[in-house]
């Protein structure tokens, strides 16, 4: 390598190139799956009727629509799968990005009713998330789901 290189490459190390702030920096590979799994989960346990789970995959004071806070999450799951009974969540085409606070989550939803035959689509839209990382593992902040509403 030349001085002229060595300079050149030094030049652009130094002063070309900025450098990242932690927003801009990936997650991790881990942080990616970590993220995927409570995806799973939440709608996992939401569907079996575990609503003590499901209020834990957000923050204590987390929020999904109107329902904030532990006791309303809890309230809200277990309601909620009183009146869907056999009901499916399916996720797909999840996009994550890093944020200062944590990461945001975009993620299409498709509600099943498995209690019919043939199973019926009850619901598409898409959420809207929150995330953070806390001791005990990425958390949401918040949910907000969007339904898709048919063209007029």
């Amino acid at each position: 390598m030349t001085g002229t290189t060595r300079f050149l490459a030094l030049a652009a190390a130094l002063t070309l190139i900025p450098a990242a702030t932690d927003a801009q920096m990936s997650l991790s590979a881990d942080d990616m799956i970590a993220i995927q799994q409570l995806y799973a989960h939440y709608n996992l346990v939401l569907d079996a009727g575990d609503s003590e789970a499901w209020a834990d995959t957000f923050l204590p004071d987390g929020r999904f629509g109107n329902s904030v806070g532990r006791d309303a999450l809890v309230e809200f799951a277990t309601n909620f799968h009183a009146s869907n009974p056999g009901s499916r969540h399916w996720n797909t085409n999840l996009q994550i990005t890093k944020t200062a606070e944590g990461a945001t989550g975009t993620v299409y939803l498709t509600l099943w009713n498995t209690s019919v035959r043939p199973a019926t689509i009850t619901l598409t839209g898409i959420y809207a998330d929150e995330l953070v990382k806390t001791s005990a593992g990425w958390r949401f902040r918040s949910r907000v789901v969007t339904p898709d509403r048919p063209s007029s």
